[in-house]
């Protein structure tokens, strides 16, 4: 008597449960909100921040929705793997398992390939004020001009150690780039004139693999060890994170305020993820000897709010 076929319904379940037990990138939702969508479009109207407390003088004055607007489309995405009914007969569930358990972990990183996307064209990619995400002229309504993009020569840093090049700074060069990143931010306002990051206290700066052992050094580092003391804001929390996916960049950062109600970045999902399967007693089995396992989703990914992000070059 030939093995006992695993079942169609056995290997979407295995898939479900592996994609449960897999967490993805820890970063995403640090730097992103995840809304729901019902429909191919979204709007977002509301960027703009909500009114700041004002001397009741004629009544109250009610602000709505910022006019600016903030459009995603959701996309449809999928991932297909097919098995040969003899691999399935011969298998049973040791390499079959590798293989949804891959799957699984591929759809999990999908959010991280998507926004990975989004900050790497962040320089040339326009958001909700009209200006590219990261730039150095954002303006709306009493503000004024402001940069989210800024340079750090870290030749002219008061250091006793300088680093060999812009892409291998010193720890000591690195903490202060660090620092110029966060007091940009903290410097932001928002479109009443009102300082947007006034209570910000968490920040994650991401980094390419080839800068993160200096950042992770630099972040760590006890005061009191002869660094040169880098001015923080109090009880500020700052991680360090390295991304694979931005290996485009040699030596420029990002640093992200976390602690918003709303983020740098918007994950926008239509539907969850579901698998489907073209399985036993269906016709391409017949046909081909053969089973596919289909994953798919409609989401997308945008601009959020840009005054939560900086980026840093270091020249």
């Amino acid at each position: 008597m030939g093995a006992e076929v695993l079942s169609s319904r056995a290997i979407i379940g295995m898939f479900y449960e592996i994609l449960e037990q897999n967490t993805g990138t820890t970063w995403i939702d640090s730097v992103s909100n995840l809304f729901d969508s019902d429909q191919a479009l979204e709007t977002y109207p509301w960027i703009g921040m909500v009114p700041t407390l004002r001397e009741w003088i004629g009544g109250r004055h009610a602000k709505g929705f910022n006019s600016a607007e903030l459009s995603i489309e959701n996309l449809h995405f999928e991932a297909t793997l097919e098995i040969l009914v003899r691999e399935l007969r011969r298998d049973k569930t040791g390499q079959l398992a590798v293989r949804i358990g891959e799957l699984a972990d591929r759809t999990n990183t999908h959010w991280a390939r998507l926004l990975s996307v989004l900050i790497l064209n962040g320089e040339t990619q326009l958001c909700y004020d009209g200006q590219y995400f990261f730039d150095t002229d954002h303006q709306e309504g009493s503000s004024g001009a402001q940069s989210n993009l800024i340079t750090t020569d870290i030749s002219a840093l008061p250091t006793t150690v300088h680093g060999a090049s812009a892409a291998a700074p010193s720890v000591e060069e690195f903490q202060h780039a660090v620092s110029k990143s966060i007091t940009q931010l903290t410097s932001l306002k928002d479109d009443q004139g009102e300082p947007i990051n006034e209570t910000a206290r968490e920040f994650l700066v991401m980094v390419p693999y080839s800068m993160l052992s200096v950042a992770q050094t630099a972040l760590t580092v006890p005061r009191g060890t002869g660094m040169t003391e880098i001015i923080m804001p109090d009880n500020v929390v700052t991680k360090v994170v390295g991304n694979v996916r931005l290996s485009a960049w040699t030596d420029k950062f990002a640093t992200f305020r976390t602690d918003g109600r709303l983020k740098a970045f918007i994950r926008q999902q239509e539907t969850d993820v579901v698998m489907k399967a073209k399985a036993e007693g269906s016709e391409y089995e017949f046909d081909n000897d053969a089973h596919q396992y289909g994953v798919d989703t409609w989401r997308n990914v945008g601009f959020g709010r840009w005054q939560y992000a900086v980026l840093n070059q270091l020249v």
